[in-house]
Parts: structure tokens; C-alpha cells; sequence
């Protein structure tokens, strides 16, 4: 059972229902994530604009690559389970993929330099050595490119702790960290 209480949608404040009502249009529902962040309209807002932005950037399944590295890492069950699902059902990612991404890798080449800097970010917080930018960027990621990696990272971190804290219901298939 969470242990910061999960609003439901009549229970929200009122300027975050119309964020919610966005949130349930674009994805026909609102997962437990959005609605307890919901109760500060301020973060709910910032969120979901954070998301849209970085939903015009990297490719989807790089994204969903980058977010599973990051929740295994950070062990973040809700968004491990969240971005699995994602992954296999938005994304087209087969499981050896998932679990590859996992392992804080990925089985295409490119997107292994993306995800394995990813994890270098979080493992480092942030503190990375130049052969790490070198890497990535040898597999053809632009400095905007590298800078919105690590932007996925950030708002993944941000999910996973506002996660770990809460210990958020899963409402989506359950996948544990470190399994």
C-alpha cells in the first residue's frame, strides 16, 4: 500500500484536474503516478510538461531504453513496471531487449551507447568522464543529443524516487527491480 496517499481524480485539486484530463486522453487513463503527483499542481504541471518536451526529442525506444536502465538502477519497481510495459506495447521492444536494458545495455548498437550513458549519468550523478561523452558521441549522438539523455534520465530519477518514496501502488503488470 502506498505510503503518501493516491488521490483519487474527484479528490484532486482543482487546477490539476485539467492536467489529469489530459494525461487520461493521451494514454485513456491516469496511472496512480500522475494522480499522486496530482496533489501539487505545481509538480504535476511541471511533469507533464518536462514529458511533452522531451516526447518531441530521442526516438521512443530510446526513451523506454533509457527509463528501464534507469529504474533497475535506482530499483524503482512502479517505473520498472510502468516502462516494461511501455516498452513491449508502445515501443515494440522484445524481452530480450527489456532485460538487456536491464543490465543498463541494449542490443542495438547505437542505443547501447545511449542507454550505457545513461546509467554512467546515474551511477556518477552526473559525473562522467570524458570517454563516457566520447562513447556516446562515437555512436553518433549530437551534444543536443547527449544533453537530452540526460535530461530522460532526470525526470526518470525524478519518477523513481517520488516512487521509492511513496511507494506507489503498481497499476500496471508488476516487474521488481532486481529480479
Amino acid at each position: 500500500m502506498s505510503r503518501i496517499a493516491i488521490p483519487s481524480y474527484e479528490d484532486q485539486p482543482s487546477a490539476s484536474q485539467p492536467l489529469l484530463d489530459a494525461v487520461q486522453g493521451q494514454l485513456g487513463v491516469i496511472p496512480n503516478l500522475f494522480l499522486l503527483v496530482g496533489s501539487s499542481p505545481a509538480v504535476l504541471e511541471g511533469l507533464i510538461a518536462l514529458n511533452g518536451a522531451l516526447g518531441r526529442t530521442l526516438d521512443v525506444r530510446t526513451r523506454e531504453r533509457i527509463a528501464i536502465a534507469v529504474a533497475e538502477a535506482t530499483g524503482c519497481d512502479y517505473c520498472l513496471s510502468v516502462h516494461s510495459f511501455l516498452a513491449a506495447n508502445m515501443a515494440g521492444l522484445d524481452a530480450d531487449e527489456i532485460a538487456a536494458n536491464r543490465a543498463g545495455h541494449s542490443l542495438d548498437a547505437r542505443a547501447d551507447a545511449a542507454v550505457v550513458f545513461a546509467r554512467a549519468v546515474v551511477r556518477t550523478r552526473g559525473k562522467v568522464d570524458g570517454t563516457d561523452i566520447s562513447a556516446v558521441k562515437l555512436a553518433g549522438f549530437s551534444d543536443a543529443q547527449v544533453i537530452e539523455i540526460v535530461a530522460n534520465v532526470a525526470i526518470n530519477v525524478f519518477t523513481n524516487l517520488t516512487n521509492n518514496v511513496a511507494q506507489t501502488d503498481i497499476d500496471f503488470p508488476i516487474v521488481r527491480a532486481g529480479a
